[in-house]
């Protein structure tokens, strides 16, 4: 299982929500390219990026920051968080980033999704994130009437080929992951490179996923406060 530490960027801060909630935020570094520099020093090959400030308003204010990480470190880096145009999508490519995740506009804009998905391939990822059953958009300010697993099936349809599926009652709240949705993601959508988002807090929970042969796995909030020891999470995950 592929491992992505996550870096949360607030105003070039690495900072962390608390179930999503703008509200109660934590910084932890107030320089994020030290923070993945040091992702990839134990031996991390992938970093999760979201842009928080551009979830709400469809903007990149964290561009510079996210150019900088690419360009100092050598992680394939996939970046989230308001990516609502082509433009948008193009200004991460140009940037270096590996992957762009589609969130809000991939639920709202099928037309979009499809010519993202047309053009670039597997550079395009789509998050799902599950409040009550629904998908939540907006950076989680709202909740779709849309049921996450109708949702998963157009995104096989289309060709997407990687989604990250966030539990948002579980996500910064170190209350372990929900094992039981993925593994039956797992199983229900075996054509689809399933990463788990969201209560990743302990080596218990990266041994369980990588188990279920998960494609992969983001640890956010227990790497910042030490719950889980990136080096050794990396090799349980093997």
């Amino acid at each position: 299982m592929n491992l992505f530490p996550a870096i949360d960027l607030y105003g070039a801060k690495a900072v962390r929500l608390y179930k999503g909630n703008y509200n109660e935020m934590t910084v932890y570094n107030d320089n994020p390219v030290s923070v993945a520099k040091d992702f990839e020093a134990c031996g991390a090959k992938y970093i999760h990026l979201v842009d928080l400030e551009g979830a709400k308003t469809g903007e990149t204010p964290n561009l510079e920051t996210v150019r900088a990480i690419v360009s100092q470190t050598d992680l394939f880096a996939e970046v989230g968080g308001g990516i609502r145009s082509m433009e948008t999508v193009e200004k991460y490519l140009s940037v270096g980033v590996s992957r762009v995740i589609l969130g809000t506009a991939a639920v709202k804009d099928e037309a979009f999704l499809r010519e993202a998905v047309a053009k670039y391939g597997e550079k395009i990822a789509v998050g799902v994130d599950i409040r009550d059953g629904c998908v939540a958009i907006h950076g989680w300010t709202e909740n779709s009437a849309l049921p996450y697993t109708d949702f998963m099936r157009k995104l096989t349809e289309i060709g997407v080929k990687t989604v990250i599926v966030t539990d948002i009652s579980r996500d910064g709240a170190m209350r372990g992951t929900n094992r039981t949705l993925y593994a039956e993601l797992a199983e229900a959508f075996p054509g689809l490179q399933v990463i788990a988002s969201g209560g990743v807090s302990s080596l218990d929970d990266v041994r369980a996923l990588t188990q279920m042969h998960i494609y992969g796995a983001i640890i956010g909030k227990a790497y910042y406060t030490g719950a889980i020891d990136l080096r050794e999470a990396l090799r349980v995950s093997k």
